[in-house]
């Protein structure tokens, strides 16, 4: 690892400025350093999708993404997805449906049909599925979650 230097980072909308190493993962500096807990660490090797952030309303996982190549855009967790406390549409229809069992997965589903809702507005059935198919859920709520992405979809 590389020294630690001064770095901001813009997340939900904040500045943020963290003494990092340049190729820290994003994931440690989001939960360990700035104490956003939405993220989670699943297999660190963004093969699950359990750490999605958005980054500039894209997709991405924390896990494999250092800090320095996201310091310039803008970083949004599930936290800020509904900054006054209000669960935005995404995740008031996986509330809705009862979308989660153990919840580990959530953030990543969330994320990953946040992203998709923001640069397709009315996906089909086979994009939703396909956009989720490399997210992993362990306990099984895969209709349930396909259900609460088909609902915020329909609520645009």
């Amino acid at each position: 690892m590389s020294s630690p230097v001064s770095m901001r980072l813009r997340v939900n909308n904040q500045e943020r400025e963290v003494q990092v190493s340049p190729d820290t993962p994003l994931l440690y500096v989001l939960r360990n350093d700035l104490g956003f807990k939405s993220p989670k660490f699943g297999c660190g090797l963004g093969e699950c999708g359990a750490c999605t952030v958005l980054v500039d309303g894209v997709a991405a996982r924390s896990c494999v993404v250092t800090c320095a190549a996201v310091k310039d855009y803008a970083i949004t967790t599930l936290e800020g997805l509904a900054p006054d406390g209000e669960p935005n549409k995404v995740q008031q229809a996986f509330i809705d449906h009862q979308a989660a069992q153990c919840g580990y997965c959530m953030n990543g589903m969330i994320m990953t049909v946040q992203a998709l809702l923001l640069r397709n507005a009315h996906p089909t059935e086979e994009e939703i599925r396909n956009e989720l198919r490399h997210n992993l859920c362990r306990c099984g709520t895969h209709m349930e979650i396909l259900a609460a992405a088909r609902a915020a979809a329909q609520a645009v």
